[in-house]
């Protein structure tokens, strides 16, 4: 039978409290106590309970984090962030694949609540009222990762996506390319769908260049090599293309590259986030780099502020991006 916490006291002639101080605070236990304590968890080969001492010290160093597709690049980037955090601040991370699904991330945050998880980390989509109210109602304390709540006042670790697609045009301008493309996300993600879409044509706008030449997708590989089929008998025309995710940008250029269109030769191509496909992929990649493992690693230091009781220094904080050139564009001659 595994041995309890209980029979560790009694075969050191202790209380259970003893026991528990000698774990987690030993400086408060008498040299004399904390030696017979910790000769019998050595003598039963005992392993402290954490749900048990969840219930005694109303933590269980344990955090959940909530995921949308755990296959992507882009999000097992921010993941490493997660877990090299958690172990720094030795904290346990139970990841959740939800699938974009919410009855399943709802149900996961169920789980979360019934193994007394400290906290949750929900990442790269969407804050629902249903999320929120159920983390609400069982005090579950929320951090936010790659997104935001514009309802709620909910801390978050995040870029400026707006103002990431506002560079990307920028950047393409500065190459001298007028006739500008871009494979948007869906309108309906204001995750990373719109705004990055919303920060590319006011930048066009403001040049006064055309910002109708684009084409929607869901920032897979599959969306982009789609999309560009689309979008190229559309508007062959174009000299650029700004896609919003990595993946997309490597399908955009694999359709072009079976139709026998060079890049950057006769199109110019932007990604968006650097993960590791678009370095390795020929062309490699320019990208609007995210920093992914940062995201990651911040969120959860946020988190932990927060189930330590201490104060935030900033609630909403906004990393920084930057352009990252490779191979994929190039510079017209004007």
């Amino acid at each position: 039978m595994t041995p309890t916490i209980k029979d560790v006291a009694k075969r050191a002639g202790v209380s259970v409290s003893t026991v528990s101080r000698v774990m987690n605070s030993p400086d408060s236990v008498k040299e004399e106590k904390r030696k017979k304590v910790q000769a019998a968890i050595q003598e039963l080969n005992y392993s402290p309970n954490a749900l048990a001492r969840g219930l005694i010290y109303k933590k269980t160093q344990t955090i959940g984090a909530l995921i949308p597709d755990i296959s992507n690049s882009y999000v097992s980037e921010v993941i490493l962030g997660m877990e090299n955090a958690a172990n720094r601040l030795d904290l346990n991370l139970m990841l959740c694949n939800t699938d974009r699904n919410e009855e399943r991330a709802l149900n996961y945050l169920k789980a979360l609540k019934e193994k007394q998880a400290d906290g949750v980390i929900i990442t790269s989509e969407a804050l629902t009222d249903a999320y929120y109210d159920f983390c609400k109602t069982a005090n579950l304390p929320i951090v936010l990762a790659s997104t935001e709540s514009q309802m709620h006042d909910i801390p978050t670790v995040r870029i400026n996506d707006v103002r990431a697609g506002y560079d990307a045009a920028s950047y393409l301008i500065s190459k001298n390319h007028r006739l500008i493309g871009m494979i948007s996300g869906p309108l309906d993600d204001p995750i990373a769908g719109y705004t990055r879409h919303q920060g590319f044509r006011k930048r066009l706008n403001e040049e006064k260049l055309p910002s109708d030449a684009i084409e929607f997708g869901d920032f897979r590989f599959e969306d982009g090599y789609e999309a560009m089929e689309r979008f190229y008998k559309k508007h062959p025309q174009i000299t650029a293309v700004f896609t919003a995710s990595d993946e997309m940008a490597v399908g955009a250029i694999t359709y072009l590259h079976e139709r026998g269109i060079k890049v950057p030769e006769q199109i110019s191509v932007l990604g968006f986030d650097n993960t590791k496909v678009g370095r390795m992929f020929i062309p490699k990649l320019t990208t609007v780099a995210q920093p992914m493992y940062d995201i990651g690693d911040q969120a959860v230091v946020k988190l932990n502020t927060i189930l330590n009781g201490m104060k935030l220094k900033d609630t909403k904080s906004y990393l920084p991006h930057e352009i990252i050139e490779r191979e994929s564009v190039r510079t017209l001659n004007v």
